[in-house]
């Protein structure tokens, strides 16, 4: 072969390398960028779980371990209630208090994780079956931070809040969160924050050990829904009798776990990662999807 032959053989298979190497890239690049996060249901119970170092929080040490780092997370928190569907697009929410009687090392934790405005913006422009707001006042209320602390201890992983409308019944928000799948797939972990018994009126105050009947006859119920995809049996929590009606006497704690299941594929598993009653009438019950 002589010589200018032999260079300009070379040129191209060094250049058709080249093009190999580039088309790979972009393939892992894609990828990455439709790797499918997780959903979270996390039963945050107690706001002093903020300070506590105990079973319940070093599991959702846990889970941030885990879990691969996303590009931001929502928060769909039992205690943004609204009328209406906002979602929160600051870029530095602020860590919002709201609670009372509660020790004063409390109130002066601060979880300075950045907002998410591009993902807020998404947000509101997938969800089509209602009008949502954009907001600025919120923040983030203690079902988000007093969990994050724990996940993302670092707070370096963007935040954002989306509202729940208190108007609305439970298969609403079902069919809401099904318009939020996409965002799985560009890399925001969803988290639903509440309690799926919760009744603060029945609390045990002097053995918060104890476990009440109807309340693990409901968690177990909710559990095996679950595990057996019968969704339509968690929307339609209230004619699962006396337990339920006890369990969740009013809904706000409820409907997180709805928006999680929501985003439910019909091959993904349900993996529960933390379970407990505590007080009687609190279930500290978390799963993951995905």
């Amino acid at each position: 072969m002589k010589r200018n032959e032999f260079i300009k053989s070379s040129g191209l298979l060094l250049l058709s390398t080249m093009i190999d190497l580039k088309s790979f890239g972009n393939v892992m690049g894609e990828n990455s960028l439709t790797a499918k996060m997780p959903v979270l249901f996390i039963g945050h119970g107690n706001p002093m779980n903020a300070l506590y170092d105990n079973p319940f929080t070093r599991s959702l040490n846990k889970l941030g371990k885990e879990i691969p780092k996303p590009k931001a997370v929502l928060v769909v928190s039992a205690h943004w209630l609204t009328h209406g569907t906002f979602v929160h697009s600051s870029p530095a929410p602020k860590t919002i208090h709201d609670f009372g009687g509660f020790p004063k090392e409390l109130f002066a934790v601060e979880y300075h994780a950045p907002g998410s405005p591009e993902m807020a913006k998404q947000t509101k422009e997938n969800i089509h079956s209602t009008t949502v707001q954009l907001d600025t006042d919120w923040g983030l209320d203690h079902g988000a931070w007093t969990i994050l602390k724990h996940i993302y201890p670092l707070a370096d992983v963007p935040v954002f809040q989306l509202s729940i409308d208190a108007n609305k019944p439970a298969q609403y928000h079902y069919d809401l969160a099904k318009q939020l799948a996409t965002l799985r797939n560009k890399g925001v972990l969803i988290i639903g924050s509440g309690n799926i018994v919760h009744n603060l009126g029945r609390v045990s105050w002097e053995d918060p050990n104890v476990k009440f009947d109807w309340s693990i006859e409901f968690d177990e119920k909710v559990k095996s829904c679950l595990s057996n995809h019968r969704h339509q049996e968690l929307i339609d929590y209230e004619k699962m009798g006396n337990a339920a009606m006890l369990s969740v006497p009013t809904n706000d704690h409820y409907l997180p776990m709805i928006y999680t299941i929501g985003l439910q594929d019909k091959n993904e598993q349900i993996i529960q990662t933390y379970e407990s009653i505590e007080m009687g009438s609190i279930s500290m019950r978390c799963f993951k999807i995905g």
